[in-house]
């Protein structure tokens, strides 16, 4: 096992060494109360004080494998991930932007979302320590995208979907030669139920919140944004939020920056959940947490636990970052806007972060000449049927010019 890193309990702050595989702290898991988030995730931790006198240009230069559980970039799958499109948005509904409004595309994923950055991350890890099967419980995004890391790779993979998920995102996971489990339940039913076959059949999770390296995936997008915007941080990033793995991915990459001295303060970064399926950003600062059932069109963060709680929680109570809650038909307007006005199909997950960009900007004054990054995480193509309320597929026509007319009368 490689030993460059070691885990830190995000709970007791305990350190754990690298070794063994190991998921969540021991001591804090142990603690877990049911209908509760789970104590004890990982953070993984580095040798910072050497890895600074490297600069932010060597370390992308070595593709960060100094900050990344992987030693050789041979290890992941021969497929481009990461390094997707920043694009520069000028105006929306013809009206001229008054700061910088960039968005980022990870649609542009070999599985078209965000969960390939994880996924990449723990497949290679696999690879280096000979791990042939892997399981992962998914509303559809992070099952497509560990069938088609594992299906690059060689790999087995096992993906425990509710068998509510979207055909799309069921169908990619089928194409990718995975073993799909559908789970008559929700998303909590079909995580316990792989930690449990992982228990039984000896594989190895993937599981948001559960395994370390899916955040140490995930933080490789705030390497980029800092890239990208040619060594600069943006003011704020606005970001989807369901289990809370994303956000927290979003932290750690920041924060590994603070902490190699290479940036000196964390953007703003603002939370961005459907207020149908809204229990983490609920319970922030609450002693207890309580649990409402999530029933949102944004399947892929509509949790009803979020896995991620502590952590997430913990990076935005640190770093002073912000939470809002958009409403299902908010998100279906910023679908519908972003695609109109961009040329991006995004699936309502994603959508909801660009709803919260939107909320924010009427509701508050977006400071001018601010940058700002919106996140968008997976293609709209993942799940039409959320989308088929805002437009009506028009009957066909006569095969004839005078049909045609019209047809188009009024329409243009």
């Amino acid at each position: 096992m490689t030993s460059k890193f070691t885990y830190q309990c995000s709970d007791c702050g305990k350190l754990i060494p690298a070794g063994e595989i190991v998921y969540l702290c021991p001591d804090c898991s142990a603690k877990q109360s049911p209908d509760q988030p789970p104590l004890g995730v990982l953070k993984v931790i580095y040798d910072y004080r050497t890895l600074s006198e490297l600069s932010f240009r060597e370390l992308e230069e070595n593709n960060f494998l100094h900050l990344l559980p992987v030693n050789d970039r041979k290890s992941f799958p021969n497929l481009r991930v990461g390094q997707t499109p920043l694009y520069k948005i000028n105006s929306i509904n013809g009206q001229s932007n008054d700061f910088e409004l960039y968005l980022k595309d990870d649609s542009q994923n070999p599985s078209f979302s965000f969960k390939d950055r994880a996924s990449a991350v723990v497949s290679a890890f696999a690879k280096e320590n000979g791990i042939d099967t892997i399981v992962a419980a998914s509303t559809g995004n992070a099952g497509s995208s560990l069938a088609g890391m594992c299906a690059a790779q060689g790999q087995k993979a096992v993906i425990f979907v509710p068998s509510t998920a979207p055909k799309a995102k069921l169908t990619q996971i089928m194409m990718y030669g995975a073993t799909l489990v559908p789970v008559a339940g929700n998303y909590d039913k079909a995580f316990d139920l792989s930690i449990e076959a992982t228990k039984r059949f000896g594989w190895y999770n993937r599981n948001t919140a559960f395994n370390p390296f899916t955040i140490e995936g995930k933080k490789t997008v705030s390497f980029e944004l800092y890239s990208q915007l040619k060594e600069q941080i943006p003011d704020y990033v606005f970001v989807p939020v369901g289990d809370g793995v994303i956000i927290s991915g979003v932290y750690k990459g920041f924060e590994d920056l603070l902490e190699l001295g290479i940036i000196e303060k964390m953007p703003i970064i603002i939370a961005v959940q459907a207020a149908r399926s809204s229990n983490l950003v609920d319970n922030i600062g609450k002693e207890e947490f309580v649990s409402t059932p999530s029933n949102t069109i944004a399947d892929s963060i509509s949790v009803d636990i979020p896995r991620n709680f502590h952590m997430a929680a913990g990076y935005i109570t640190k770093y002073h970052g912000q939470t809002i809650t958009v409403s299902d038909d908010d998100i279906l307007t910023a679908s519908s806007i972003l695609a109109k006005n961009t040329g991006i199909f995004t699936e309502p997950a994603a959508a909801a972060a660009f709803a919260g960009f939107l909320d924010y900007k009427n509701r508050y004054l977006i400071p001018k000449a601010s940058t700002n990054v919106v996140l968008l995480t997976g293609s709209g193509l993942k799940d039409l049927n959320a989308v088929q309320s805002l437009f009506e597929i028009p009957l066909p026509v006569s095969p004839d010019m005078h049909s045609v007319e019209q047809f188009l009368n009024g329409k243009i």
